[in-house]
């Protein structure tokens, strides 16, 4: 059962990705051409998921707003894993007062609600892609660097580490050569969950105002369907189910790749 829903949610990814790259060419229509002639109008064949309020073609601004949800999330998540796997394998191999030093600043980072820190952050700077992922950064690598560090505490103190050691080895090439390749596998299993939490705040902050402002995207799209709801429906339900799929699917495959490198929870 877990395999077909990892297997699905595989196949989900690809169809985002090929929306994403491909959006130039796949969508139907401008997502920013205005006809107020067929403003709210539902599902026809010109617009099979019907009109916002300003006549802007739905699928169209859904195919673009894949695009800026993803390059979000990725970013974000690379960002995070590479800060995060720096900090925490210095941390797990050099122990003492760096470890301890370290863990405090993840300790105080992690006393801030990671939502309302990237709100004030954004708030303060303005809405940018750049700013969106400068606020999901600032606490994205916390998790990554608390699970790493315990990874190398548990592995610094093997057999290959010693044999390392014993034939001269420094400690950053034992790091990156012998310890890391043995984290990547929860670390991945971290990564893939980091993205679909990624782009549900990056959606978050879009339906504030706070996201992108010069594209498309999923949470502004819901908010400005807000209105609405009672008699046009659609222009909320449409981001809504893309946001749901796309956030079940990383945690599918996620769930998938933890089964695979059969990764501990917790």
């Amino acid at each position: 059962m877990r395999g077909s829903l990892a297997f699905t949610g595989l196949v989900i990814i690809a169809v985002l990705a090929a929306c994403a790259l491909l959006a130039p060419f796949i969508a139907p229509h401008d997502p920013r051409a205005i006809d107020l002639a067929v403003g709210l109008r539902g599902s026809s064949a010109a617009h099979p998921m019907g009109c916002d309020d300003l006549g802007r073609d739905i699928l169209s601004r859904l195919i673009w707003g894949t695009r800026a949800s993803l390059i979000v999330g990725l970013v974000v998540v690379l960002v995070s894993m590479t800060i995060g796997t720096a900090v925490g394998a210095l941390a797990g191999y050099a122990g003492g007062g760096v470890d301890s030093l370290l863990m405090r600043v993840v300790d105080i980072l992690l006393a801030f609600p990671g939502i309302l820190l990237a709100i004030a952050i954004t708030g303060v700077l303005g809405p940018s892609f750049a700013h969106v992922i400068l606020a999901l950064s600032v606490l994205g690598w916390v998790g990554f660097a608390r699970l790493v560090r315990g990874q190398v505490q548990s592995l610094r103190e093997r057999d290959f580490v010693t044999a390392a050691k014993a034939i001269g080895a420094g400690p950053v090439r034992i790091v990156t050569r012998h310890i890391l390749p043995e984290v990547m596998a929860p670390v991945m299993v971290q990564a893939t969950f980091a993205m679909a939490g990624a782009i549900l705040a990056e959606s978050s902050l879009s339906f504030l105002g706070l996201g992108p402002q010069d594209v498309p995207t999923w949470g502004a799209m819901l908010s400005e369907g807000v209105d609405y709801l009672l008699f046009a429906p659609h222009l909320s339900t449409w981001p809504g189910i893309a946001v749901l799929v796309t956030v079940l699917a990383f945690n599918f495959v996620g769930d998938g790749l933890r089964d695979y490198f059969d990764v501990k929870a917790g």
